[in-house]
């Protein structure tokens, strides 16, 4: 590679960077670390999930101190992230100010003090799953492998967060979440308790979403804005309620959307799957799409047709036989060559495809037909005249070869 050129994509790029207002050179603005809140939120779920993640094997008398160990590393690492989301907010140099770092260590410790509440939601959240899907088979199996628990978790963390106003750092917390499971929860929605999503790819859940008790969702529902409002100067509103509200025992079914700030679900509802929803459902509503019409093009033999009863169907042509009159392809008569390469590698004469071959006669009478003798190769006899419209059918002598053909 040219070093002259690389050197100059450098300088180009060094200059974009500062001149940007959108990308803020690094070294002169502090930032959260990306990789450090994965590890925070690691950290996070060994001490919500004390024994499954990290050191498993804690005796009881060892549990106090080991928790104590683990959550002041989780502090520290929080309250320096923390700070950093501050100095970018208020774009301070890199050395920060002494208020943002103050600022980290209190809402580090904040949230640290709401870890015992995050657990009782979980812990909720886990027997929810487990009483909502006939497919788990304990709390462990809810614990170590469904994406929505995770997602859960991930979110009632970085909620916390977005309530004490901290920047930047709720939103890289849920979307490492929904990068890992395909779920995206906007740090800003108010979920309650005993929450479940089942399976999950593709849910949705917006910032201003209220979500009551006991819910249930599935894949590739989405809890969405209706429309942007706007300012007089075309800026969008922010600070305003755009996504739905589904109140206490609420399920709603896969690939449905409910869109608008106003939409209220109401408690005990269900929504079926693939429904568009934009307005409000009363309580105890069961909310269905009509049932589509359906066409199905061919025929299976032995099945029944739409609107048939199996009962009593019988098979409407056995398989294999075809109806009198016409031939299966590959169908010949006793004693006559197919079509193709003989035995010595040479072509034979055949039949065009579709049309069946003229019987040959060796002068016997056949009803209706005249007789007729053919020769091969000439020998014995006349060749019989043709007729208009028909091609006659020469035999080859036995073993006699075409000139100029191997």
């Amino acid at each position: 590679m040219d070093r002259r050129q690389l050197g100059r994509t450098s300088k180009e790029l060094a200059d974009l960077c500062r001149k940007s207002k959108f990308f803020r050179c690094a070294s002169k603005y502090s930032v959260p670390s990306d990789e450090s809140v994965r590890d925070i939120l690691a950290l996070f779920q060994e001490v919500l999930f004390i024994g499954y993640f990290g050191k498993q094997e804690i005796p009881d008398w060892d549990l106090v101190p080991h928790l104590h160990v683990l959550m002041s590393r989780l502090h520290d690492s929080l309250a320096t992230q923390i700070a950093k989301s501050l100095v970018h907010e208020c774009g301070m140099p890199r050395e920060g100010c002494d208020l943002c770092n103050s600022n980290g260590e209190e809402n580090a410790s904040l949230i640290i003090g709401k870890i015992p509440h995050i657990r009782r939601m979980l812990e909720g959240d886990v027997q929810a799953a487990y009483d909502g899907d006939p497919a788990a088979k304990s709390f462990d199996e809810i614990i170590f492998s469904y994406p929505g628990l995770r997602a859960i978790m991930v979110h009632r963390i970085a909620h916390e967060l977005y309530l004490q106003d901290v920047p930047l750092l709720p939103r890289i917390m849920s979307e490492y979440a929904h990068a890992v499971t395909g779920i995206d929860i906007h740090p800003g929605a108010t979920i309650g308790k005993n929450f479940f999503i089942d399976h999950g790819t593709g849910v949705v859940i917006g910032e201003t979403t209220v979500i009551g008790d006991n819910v249930k969702i599935y894949q590739g529902v989405t809890l969405g804005a209706l429309s942007f409002p706007k300012d007089e100067r075309g800026n969008l509103l922010r600070d305003i309620k755009r996504h739905p509200t589904l109140e206490d025992n609420v399920t709603v079914y896969s690939g449905t959307t409910i869109l608008g700030g106003d939409t209220v679900i109401g408690r005990g509802s269900t929504v079926g799957g693939n429904v568009w929803l934009t307005k409000s459902v009363p309580p105890g509503t069961k909310v269905v799409i009509k049932t589509p019409e359906l066409r199905m093009k061919g025929e299976l033999l032995g099945h029944a047709r739409p609107g048939e009863s199996m009962v009593g169907v019988k098979a409407r042509r056995p398989i294999g036989r075809r109806p009198a009159g016409k031939a299966a392809r590959g169908d010949e008569a006793p004693g006559r060559k197919r079509a193709g390469k003989s035995a010595r590698g040479r072509k034979s004469t055949g039949r065009p495809r579709g049309k069946p071959a003229r019987a040959e006669t060796t002068g016997r009478k056949r009803s209706g037909t005249p007789s007729r003798r053919k020769t091969a190769g000439g020998r014995g006899g006349k060749r019989a005249p043709k007729r208009a419209g028909r091609k006659t059918v020469r035999k080859k002598a036995a073993g006699k070869k075409k000139p100029g053909r191997r």
